[in-house]
């Protein structure tokens, strides 16, 4: 299951039932969880914890150290959770001593080309597609769906459940359950088809879809909206979970519909 043209480092951990592919180097501080398939020709560096069933395709290069001229050679990590998948030429850097580790959730797809940057974590069933760049300190929350070609500007946070259209540029929060597009980057409408796909429920839906109309549509100030949202629309998860958001958004969401 491991090709004798791959370079492995004896202290490495190796699970059962992994796979490594020719060409393919795995320094010494790493762990690989059982079924792991690994192509030829990855790199797979100091501080990596990769899951169980993962597959990781030609060119990767897992947890080499941080492009952050602060980085002074912490024991940092980049830690990848069970079933994901990491297409080619994907990077993934290694934390810094503000998080101490880089994290990728289980069941996430990470398209060809994906650059995650130091101290990112990225939750469970995210898919990033080819070519987005994802500065540091990013956190991307569970069910997120990135399309090609997108840069996330450092220290944003984007929310469950939502969508960010290809090509677009992200400098300010996403908030959870809607769709993002258009230049500058704009709430475009509460993501309804994916959202049906993992299963809300029409009146969760709907719900969503009404907080988003008190703060997008009916006020013109976030700090009213949300006070408004809090009084006079019906209690749900949903609204706790986008209020909350909200209220943490240090850097600001993304502006209405113009």
């Amino acid at each position: 299951m491991i090709s004798p043209q791959a370079s492995i480092d004896p202290k490495a951990k190796i699970g059962i039932n992994v796979e490594i592919g020719p060409f393919t180097t795995i320094y010494g501080n790493v762990e690989i969880g059982e079924g792991t398939w690994i192509g030829p020709n990855v790199t797979i560096m100091d501080g990596a914890r990769i899951g169980k069933n993962c597959r990781i395709f030609p060119g990767a290069v897992i947890s080499a150290i941080p492009q952050d001229l602060k980085f002074d050679g912490e024991d940092t990590t980049v830690e990848i959770g069970d079933h994901t998948t990491i297409r080619e030429c994907v990077t993934i850097n290694r934390g810094t001593s503000d998080k101490w580790a880089t994290k990728v959730g289980s069941h996430c797809l990470l398209m060809a080309y994906v650059h995650l940057a130091h101290d990112v974590t990225v939750g469970d069933y995210c898919i990033l597609a080819n070519t987005a760049n994802i500065a540091g300190h990013v956190h991307i929350e569970d069910h997120v769906i990135i399309e090609g070609v997108v840069a996330v500007q450092q220290f944003v946070r984007i929310g469950q459940h939502s969508f960010v259209a290809g090509g677009s540029l992200v400098r300010k929060n996403v908030p959870p359950f809607v769709k993002a597009a258009r230049e500058p980057l704009t709430y475009a409408g509460v993501n309804t088809i994916g959202l049906r796909r993992r299963g809300f429920e029409d009146q969760a839906i709907a719900y969503i879809e009404d907080v988003y109309r008190t703060l997008y549509v009916h006020n013109s100030n976030m700090t009213t909206a949300v006070r408004v949202a809090d009084v006079e629309l019906p209690n749900s998860e949903e609204k706790d979970v986008i209020l909350n958001f909200i209220r943490e958004s240090t850097k600001g969401i993304i502006r209405g519909p113009v």
